[in-house]
């Protein structure tokens, strides 16, 4: 059973989706639930099928005091490097809340401070409190859409399948096609027994 809250403050959950791919946007999401939400559904996004965080995007989105994304994009994850685009993206998920908050729980184990607000990083926070889950339930289907579109630019690529995640077929593209512009240059997109054939 997920926790409802870290502290008795305004408290912000955020988590991040799509550190780990080889393409498009890292993305993440702040969201801040009323004191006595619960669902019993809500999870960490990776634990959840796609029908299930499609229903609960729509609890979220209507039940949360409130809610926001931020996006980095690939250019400047490889001019900052994926922790740092990482902890952007919460920024600026952050920053466009309505509500200030009061206390942040962040999922992971590094964040810089946000301006003067107080922070906690929890390992494992997506399954371990609800608002962090919340969280990571929306920076997951936000990311997942903006894949689908990129994949109608991009279709060779099943972008709407592997979502930039490094999959086997992902990689054969980029041996058989080489890298697109939605690409993290800065990754290493190919394993050395791979490059050597290029």
């Amino acid at each position: 059973m997920l926790k409802s809250s870290f502290s008795n403050k305004i408290e912000v959950g955020c988590d991040e989706a799509g550190r780990g791919c080889l393409a498009g946007p890292v993305i993440a999401a702040a969201v801040i639930l009323p004191k006595k939400f619960s669902n019993n559904l809500l999870n960490d996004s990776k634990q959840l099928s796609e029908k299930n965080r499609l229903v609960l995007e729509k609890i979220i989105k209507k039940e949360a005091l409130c809610w926001s994304i931020g996006i980095v994009w690939n250019k400047e994850i490889d001019k900052i490097n994926i922790l740092n685009a990482s902890i952007k993206a919460m920024h600026l998920s952050i920053e466009q809340l309505k509500v200030r908050p009061e206390f942040l729980i962040i999922d992971g184990n590094r964040f810089h401070a946000y301006k003067d607000v107080p922070h906690k990083c929890i390992v494992k926070g997506d399954s371990k409190y609800l608002s962090i889950a919340a969280a990571s339930v929306l920076a997951k289907n936000h990311r997942d859409r903006l894949m689908q579109e990129l994949h109608e630019e991009y279709p060779q690529f099943h972008w709407n399948k592997n979502k930039g995640y490094p999959t086997k077929f992902h990689r054969q593209c980029l041996v058989n096609i080489g890298p697109t512009k939605h690409h993290r240059r800065s990754f290493k997109l190919l394993p050395l027994q791979l490059e050597l054939t290029l």
